[in-house]
C-alpha cells in the first residue's frame, strides 16, 4: 500500500479498485478489506445466478453442494452487514452533521433490510432442492428468480455504498477508526475455524495486485494461495452447470 500527500498536507491512501467496483473515493482510510468482500459478493452472485438457471432440478447431489456453498456466501454477507449496522453506520452518524449525509446512512441500513427477506427466500429454495422436496423445474425457476432479484439489489446497494457511503468514510473517519471498527465489529464474527474457508473464498479469482492487499502479511497470503487451489477445484464441481463462470 502506498500513499500520497496532497498540497493541503492531507494524506491520500492508494485505493484498491477491483473489477465491477463502482467507486473508490480518495482519502486517508484504506478500506481494501471492504472492497475485497464486495468483489467476492459480486463474483458469487454471478455464479449463483448462472447455476440456478442451469442446474437440473433433479441433480440433488449438485444442489447439496450448491446449498453448502450458498451458506458460505450468505454467512459472509450477513456478518458483513451486521458489522456495518452495528459499528460503521452508527459511528458515521455520530461524525456527520445530519442532513444529506444522514439520509445516505439511513438508506444503507434500509437497503440491508430489503435484502434480508430475499436471502431467506433463497435459503429456503436451496434447502428444498438439496433435500429433494422441491426438485421440480418450477421450484428451480422460483429460486433462480429470487437469486436474480437478490443479485440486482445487492449490486445496486454495493454501488451506492462505494460511491456515497465510502465518501463519508474518507471525509469523517481516520485509519485508526477503521482498524478499531474491524477489531470490534467485523473480525470477532469469525472464529479461527472460519478463517481458512473465508480466506480462500476472498482470494479466489483475485488479480495479483489485489492479492497483495490481503491483510496478514506474506505468510498468510501464501497459505491462502494453497487453499485457493483446493477451493477452485471444488468450485468447478459445484458450479459445473455454469462452467464458464466457475472457471473465471
Amino acid at each position: 500500500m502506498t500513499a500520497t500527500i496532497r498540497p493541503d498536507g492531507a494524506l491520500d491512501v492508494e485505493q484498491l479498485v477491483l473489477p465491477g467496483q463502482t467507486a473508490a473515493p480518495a482519502g486517508p482510510v484504506d478500506p481494501a478489506g471492504m472492497y475485497l468482500m464486495h468483489h467476492a459478493f459480486r463474483r458469487d452472485l454471478a455464479l449463483f445466478t448462472a447455476a440456478t438457471a442451469a442446474t437440473p432440478a433433479g441433480d440433488q447431489a449438485c444442489w447439496k453442494r450448491l446449498q453448502r456453498r450458498w451458506a458460505l456466501f450468505s454467512g459472509a454477507l450477513h456478518k458483513h452487514h451486521h458489522g456495518e449496522d452495528s459499528g460503521l453506520w452508527p459511528l458515521l452518524l455520530e461524525r456527520t452533521a445530519g442532513g444529506e449525509d444522514a439520509a445516505i446512512l439511513r438508506a444503507m441500513a434500509a437497503e440491508h433490510e430489503h435484502i434480508d427477506p430475499l436471502l431467506q427466500a433463497c435459503d429456503a429454495g436451496f434447502a428444498g432442492l438439496a433435500a429433494g422436496t422441491a426438485s421440480t423445474a418450477a421450484a428451480r425457476g422460483l429460486l433462480a428468480g429470487h437469486v436474480t432479484e437478490l443479485r440486482d439489489r445487492i449490486e445496486a446497494h454495493l454501488a451506492h455504498e462505494e460511491r456515497d457511503a465510502m465518501a463519508l468514510v474518507q471525509a469523517h473517519l481516520t485509519q485508526h477508526d477503521w482498524e478499531r471498527l474491524d477489531k470490534e465489529h467485523f473480525a470477532p464474527q469469525y472464529s479461527p475455524r472460519d478463517v481458512p474457508a473465508v480466506l480462500a473464498w476472498v482470494m479466489h479469482g483475485l488479480p495479483p495486485h489485489a492479492v497483495r492487499r490481503i491483510p496478514g502479511g506474506p505468510a498468510l497470503r501464501a497459505i491462502g494461495g494453497l487453499l485457493v487451489r483446493r477451493f477452485a477445484r471444488a468450485e468447478r464441481r459445484t458450479f459445473r452447470y455454469a462452467a464458464p463462470a466457475a472457471g473465471a
